[in-house]
């Protein structure tokens, strides 16, 4: 099965299967990429107002272009400032999102883990930085450092002898692009009962 660039941004499936009632069932992925592709061209070049960026999508603008903008906003790659809109850059997307704010990873990140939920905690860690675009050695890098931080290491309960080999024996779920919110919520109910 193909996988796509950009997700859907009603369900946000990056194949041609879509949630139940998403909006854009149906809609051929070629549009939905389209979409994206002339929000992003504008924005490239700096930042404008919406009504300008509307305007230099070939006065062409649709709900498909709408939710794509509305996606890349949540997701923190494009902001808001004041009246017009600009693209972050990649070091600063980075920052961003290499802190999780949205729950339940942001319980995970913040308490970090237990004895009890470290697969799951460190599965939608890596899943996370997965689906937000990170490198695989980004999301090495930053979930070793959530490891020593969060004294999810310390707290033990972990077959592996080193964080390093932990964090290495999950490199499938990076490679497989699994999603991270039923892990995470599970580890959040763990997490939430030690708080």
């Amino acid at each position: 099965m193909p996988r796509f660039a950009y997700p859907c941004p009603g369900c946000r499936t990056t194949n041609s299967l879509h949630d139940a009632g998403c909006d854009f069932e149906g809609t051929e992925w070629h549009h939905i990429e389209q979409a994206y592709t002339d929000v992003l061209a504008v924005l490239v070049d700096g930042a404008v107002t919406e009504s300008a960026l509307q305007h230099a999508v070939h006065d062409e603008w649709s709900g498909l272009h709408r939710a794509a903008l509305d996606l890349l906003q949540r997701e923190g790659r494009v902001e808001a400032d004041g009246d017009t809109l600009g693209l972050l850059t990649a070091e600063r997307y980075r920052e961003e999102v290499s802190e999780p704010t949205r729950e339940p990873m942001a319980t995970i990140y913040r308490e970090g883990s237990y004895p009890g939920c470290h697969d799951n905690s460190i599965f939608a860690l890596v899943a996370w930085y997965e689906m937000v675009g990170l490198s695989w050695a980004e999301t090495r890098q930053n979930v070793l450092e959530w490891l020593d931080r969060s004294g999810t290491w310390d707290r033990g309960g972990f077959e592996e002898s080193s964080p390093e080999q932990l964090v290495d024996s999950k490199r499938h779920v990076y490679e497989a692009g699994y999603g991270w919110k039923e892990k995470a919520q599970a580890a959040k109910r763990v997490i939430e009962r030690h708080g």
